[in-house]
């Protein structure tokens, strides 16, 4: 089977499947497992978020989907070459990912009109089915459904580990300037973590926040998780946040209970790893309960 994948999330799972050499496309984000790295890219960004800071990647996005230019576009005459029997894509957000409308056109121009799997998670019991479709629609059912089945046991392990603990009192933020609380899967993802979310609930798409209320909600844990962003790349931002009024006087800060994390690996995409995640914010918010072992993929900010 040819494969085309327009999201890292998905290209993940089809890894996971076995099915690494199927995969004839991959998209301009689609960077884990480390064997996809040499695959063809068929995506196009309109921005380069390595070269811009925040803001302005804030005001590039919302002209694009103003004027309706979109942010990304399909190499269709590598489309056409490639000639894939199935493409995953997703409806979830249109910022993140390439939308269905523009799959819709570049399928236009194609001699053979391939199979297309469109997810649409809002919750890791979505994200468990969506390995499950993917699963369907590439003839590995069982693998599918054992790989959502070591994902479950995991999240139950670690809910386990921190039962009994008094759930800590947590912020997540999924864009520094203008602040973005971090939305669907990740309220849940604290809360099996050992923490309530004081900006988001679970299945609710990111929103913008407004810095009063993040000071209102007084937290115990802020974690940082910029859309995109690698540690390295939120380090350089961080006087978007740390520079503002009553930063200092934040309990959280105060505790030293700051945190950036590796979005696109555990938190931003509706993939596999997305457990790892919850592991890790277990770590963080319990590490009594974990040898006090500091998590891979996260930073203590100071």
């Amino acid at each position: 089977m040819r494969i085309c994948s327009l999201l890292p999330g998905a290209t993940e799972v089809v890894a996971a499947l076995g099915l690494v050499d199927d995969l004839v496309a991959i998209s301009h984000e689609c960077d884990y497992p480390p064997e996809i790295r040499h695959k063809p890219v068929i995506i196009r960004s309109a921005v380069d978020p390595q070269k811009t800071s925040s803001p302005a990647i804030d005001r590039q996005v919302r002209d694009a989907l103003k004027n309706g230019s979109g942010l990304y576009r399909i190499d269709e005459a590598l489309l056409r070459r490639l000639d894939p029997d199935l493409i995953i894509t997703q409806s979830l957000c249109e910022v993140c990912a390439v939308t269905p409308s523009e799959v819709q056109r570049a399928l236009a121009g194609l001699k053979r009109t391939p199979q297309l799997l469109a997810l649409n998670p809002n919750s890791l019991e979505d994200v468990y089915r969506d390995i499950e479709a993917i699963g369907k629609a590439t003839g590995r059912d069982g693998q599918a459904h054992r790989l959502v089945d070591v994902l479950k046991r995991r999240v139950a392990t670690v809910q386990g580990q921190v039962d009994g603990e008094r759930p800590r009192r947590v912020i997540c933020l999924e864009w520094l300037d203008p602040l973005y609380c971090a939305g669907h899967w990740v309220p849940e993802m604290v809360r099996w973590a050992g923490g309530v979310d004081l900006l988001a609930e679970a299945g609710i798409p990111s929103a913008v926040v407004s810095w009063e209320r993040v000071v209102g909600c007084q937290p115990d844990v802020v974690v940082l998780m910029p859309c995109g962003f690698s540690l390295d790349r939120t380090a350089t931002e961080l006087d978007l946040l740390t520079a503002r009024p009553d930063w200092k006087d934040l309990p959280a800060v105060q505790a030293g209970a700051v945190y950036a994390v590796e979005g696109p690996a555990y938190f931003n995409r509706s993939g596999p790893r997305l457990v790892d995640g919850v592991e890790l914010l277990a770590a963080l918010f319990h590490p009594h309960r974990f040898g006090h072992r500091f998590p891979d993929g996260a930073r203590r900010i100071t």
